[in-house]
């Protein structure tokens, strides 16, 4: 693709903003001026963007893959209601483009979050048949044993379902601590099936998905990843 192309990939600017950009040498890849729009990008072979000095970040093309490790008080939307979106950790160049959640975590809820603007990769992930694991922490109100654990391994009846849901597995690490792998992902599903078991949820952190941990990320920070 030509710079100006990609400038506008990268969620720069509009078209005219990009070109005046472009115009009036405002445009460093790798290091060197680029002042031509129909100038030829490989995008993967750029390492570095700076706009009028400042640096940008270098959006992996045509898909990208995001791990997060989401703080508590945000809401997993674009439209949130009562805490700020989680969108709003992300740069202004991230939040112009088609990123997308790839399930959601209750604004309570903490850790790994995956975004991508990869349609097909979110429905892969989030697809029942491909059985993907999730795995969390579940800090219980009640002290439990392991019957809590046998129930919602031989699996549990919702609130307003008909048929009962089976966890993958169940560990309890200690009395109020619940380490829960689920391979579906339905509406508040950690909440509804620990309080089917007779117990409540105080905490919930989700360590992992699929290959993903939050590894050395703090809460609210993020990075590319590739599936």
């Amino acid at each position: 693709m030509n710079l100006l192309k990609y400038l506008q990939e990268q969620g720069i600017d509009s078209r005219k903003g990009c070109q005046w950009l472009i115009r009036h040498d405002c445009v460093r890849i790798n290091g060197e001026l680029a002042n031509d729009e129909k100038m030829p990008i490989v995008p993967e072979q750029v390492h570095s963007l700076h706009i009028d000095d400042e640096e940008a970040v270098v959006i992996p093309l045509p898909h990208y893959y995001i791990l997060l490790n989401k703080p508590a008080d945000y809401e997993t939307s674009h439209k949130p209601r009562d805490y700020p979106s989680v969108f709003s950790l992300f740069p202004d160049q991230l939040r112009v483009g088609n990123l997308q959640a790839i399930g959601r975590l209750d604004a309570d809820t903490t850790g790994v979050l995956l975004l991508t603007n990869d349609g097909q990769f979110n429905h892969r992930m989030t697809s029942p048949k491909h059985k993907v694991a999730k795995v969390y922490r579940v800090t219980l109100k009640h002290a439990a044993d392991e019957t809590l654990c046998a129930a919602l391994k031989n699996g549990v009846l919702l609130h307003d379902e008909n048929e009962t849901v089976v966890a993958e597995n169940a560990i309890l690490h200690d009395p109020h601590t619940l380490i829960l792998t689920l391979c579906e992902g339905k509406y508040h599903q950690v909440k509804r099936m620990v309080a089917a078991a007779g117990n409540r949820v105080a905490a919930l952190h989700r360590e992992r998905f699929g290959d993903w941990d939050t590894q050395d990320l703090a809460a609210g920070e993020w990075r590319f990843i590739q599936p």
